[in-house]
C-alpha cells in the first residue's frame, strides 16, 4: 500500500510539473505575440511607418504596465486563497483577451486589450514556479522549475511559427491554446505547504509586508533587479532587430519575430545548461554570475555584427538566448528568498516587476537615441543599445552580490520566521 501510494504521489507531482509547464507555454507565446507580429498588425490597422517603431512601444508598455498591475493581484491572491485559483483566473482572462486582440482594428483599441491581457499572463509562471517548488523536494525542486521554463519558452518557438500565418490567426490560436488548457488543470491539486499555512493566523498575501521591514524590501528589490538583463534584450535589441540591422548595414531587413523564435530556443536550451550547473555545482548564485557575464559578450558580438545576414542574425540570436537562460533559475531564486505566506506574492510579482521594468528601460533607452542623435551620431541605436545593456548588467550584478545562497533551502515556513532544519544550508550560505 505504501508503495502504491509513493507511485501515486511521484505521477501527481509530474502531472503538476506537466501542467505548469504546458501552462507557461502558453503564457510565453502570447507574451511575445506582439513583439513577433508588431510590424504587419500596426500596418495592418493603418499605423503609419514612422510611427510603427514608437507606438509599438507604447503598445509593449501597456502590457508591461498589466504585468505590473496583475503581478500584484494574482500573488496576493495566491497567498491568501490559493495557487491553484491563480492557474485558473488568469489564463481566462488572457485567452478571452487573445480572442479580443484578433477583432483590435485601431491602435488605441489595441494597447488597451494588450493592457487586459498583460494583467492576466501575471499570474502564469509565478503560481506554477511557487506550486512545484513547494511540492517537489528542496534537492530536485530545481529539476522542476527546469522543466516548466524549457518546456514554456518553446511557447515562443510556436509563436514565430503560427504568425507566419497571419497575425490575427496567431491570436486567435493563443485562445484556443488558453481555453484548452484550463480544462486540463481541473486535475490539479493545491500545494500541501500552503494547507498548512492556510490554518495559521500568520498574514498571509500582504504585499505591504515586502515594504515595511528594510531587510526584507532590499531582497525583494534585489531579486527583481538581478532579472533586468533579460528583458532589455528581448524587449529591445530583439524587439527592434529591423532598426538595428538597418544600422548594422544588414542587406536585407531583419525580422523580429525570426529574432524572437531563434533567442527563446536558444534560451530554452540555455534553461535547460542552467538548471543542470546550478544542480551540479549547488550554486544558483554562481550560475546566474556566469550566465550574466556571457549575456553582456553575446550582446557584443551582436552590436558589432556590422552587414548581418538573416543566417548570421539566427546564430547570434541563438547565442544571445542560451547566455540570457537563466530565467527559471532567476525565478526560483526569487522563490526560494521568502516564507510561504508571501512566497506566491513574491514569485508572481518579481518577475512581472522585471517585465515592467521594461517600461523605464524603455524611456531610458529613448533619451539616449534622442540624445546621440543630436550629437551627430549616426548610429544612435547602436551606441544607446551599449550604454544601455552596460547599465542594466552593472545593477544586476550588483544585486546578486546581496541575495544569498538559497540551493537546497527549507521552503516550509513563514516569513519572520527562521526555517527549520536550515541550519546547514544557512551555514553554506555565509560560506
Amino acid at each position: 500500500m505504501q508503495d502504491l501510494s509513493i507511485t501515486k504521489s511521484n505521477k501527481n507531482v509530474i502531472f503538476l510539473v506537466a501542467v505548469a509547464a504546458l501552462g507557461y507555454f502558453v503564457d510565453i507565446y502570447d507574451l511575445l505575440l506582439f513583439s513577433i507580429v508588431r510590424l504587419q498588425s500596426l500596418r495592418d490597422i493603418g499605423v503609419a511607418e514612422t510611427d510603427i517603431r514608437t507606438k509599438g512601444e507604447f503598445i509593449i508598455n501597456m502590457q508591461m504596465f498589466g504585468l505590473l498591475v496583475g503581478g500584484i493581484l494574482w500573488g496576493v491572491i495566491g497567498d491568501k486563497f490559493g495557487r491553484i485559483k491563480v492557474l485558473f483566473g488568469s489564463i481566462l482572462l488572457y485567452s478571452l483577451a487573445n480572442f479580443a486582440n484578433g477583432f483590435a482594428t485601431d491602435y488605441q483599441t489595441y494597447a488597451i486589450i494588450r493592457l487586459l491581457a498583460g494583467v492576466g499572463l501575471a499570474g502564469e509562471l509565478g503560481a506554477g514556479i511557487t506550486l512545484v517548488s513547494e511540492t517537489m523536494s528542496k534537492e530536485k525542486r530545481g529539476y522542476g522549475t527546469m522543466i516548466v521554463a524549457v518546456v514554456g519558452l518553446l511557447g515562443a518557438a510556436a509563436a514565430a511559427t503560427v504568425a507566419k500565418y497571419g497575425w490575427q490567426r496567431a491570436y486567435f490560436i493563443g485562445g484556443g491554446l488558453g481555453l484548452l488548457l484550463l480544462l486540463l488543470r481541473v486535475g490539479t491539486f493545491e500545494s500541501g505547504m500552503f494547507k498548512q499555512a492556510e490554518q495559521s493566523d500568520t498574514e498571509k498575501g500582504n504585499f505591504l509586508m515586502l515594504f515595511t521591514n528594510r531587510k526584507r524590501f532590499i531582497k525583494y528589490l534585489c531579486c527583481i533587479l538581478i532579472g533586468t538583463p533579460l528583458w532589455f534584450v528581448v524587449g529591445i535589441l530583439i524587439t527592434q532587430a529591423p532598426e538595428i540591422g538597418k544600422e548594422l548595414g544588414a542587406p536585407e531587413t531583419l525580422s523580429a519575430g525570426t529574432g524572437v523564435m531563434y533567442t527563446y530556443i536558444g534560451l530554452s536550451v540555455g534553461d535547460m545548461f542552467a538548471g543542470l550547473f546550478a544542480q551540479i555545482t549547488k550554486s544558483r548564485r554562481l550560475t546566474m554570475l556566469i550566465f550574466q557575464l556571457m549575456s553582456v559578450v553575446s550582446v557584443v558580438f551582436y552590436l558589432n555584427a556590422h552587414g548581418i545576414t538573416e543566417g548570421r542574425f539566427i546564430s547570434i540570436c541563438l547565442f544571445i538566448g542560451f547566455f540570457i537562460g537563466y530565467w527559471a533559475t532567476f525565478v526560483t531564486v526569487a522563490s526560494e528568498q521568502f516564507g510561504t505566506n508571501i512566497r506566491a506574492t513574491v514569485t508572481t510579482t518579481v518577475p512581472n516587476f522585471v517585465r515592467g521594468f521594461l517600461i523605464p528601460i524603455t524611456l531610458s533607452f529613448e533619451f539616449f537615441v534622442k540624445y546621440f542623435t543630436a550629437q551627430g551620431y549616426k548610429n544612435s541605436i547602436i551606441v544607446s543599445s551599449y550604454v544601455m545593456m552596460g547599465i542594466v548588467t552593472a545593477i544586476s550584478l550588483l544585486a546578486l552580490t546581496q541575495l544569498k545562497e538559497s540551493f537546497g533551502k527549507d521552503l516550509n515556513y513563514m516569513e519572520g520566521e527562521e526555517p527549520a532544519g536550515n541550519l546547514n544550508a544557512a551555514s553554506e550560505m555565509k560560506a
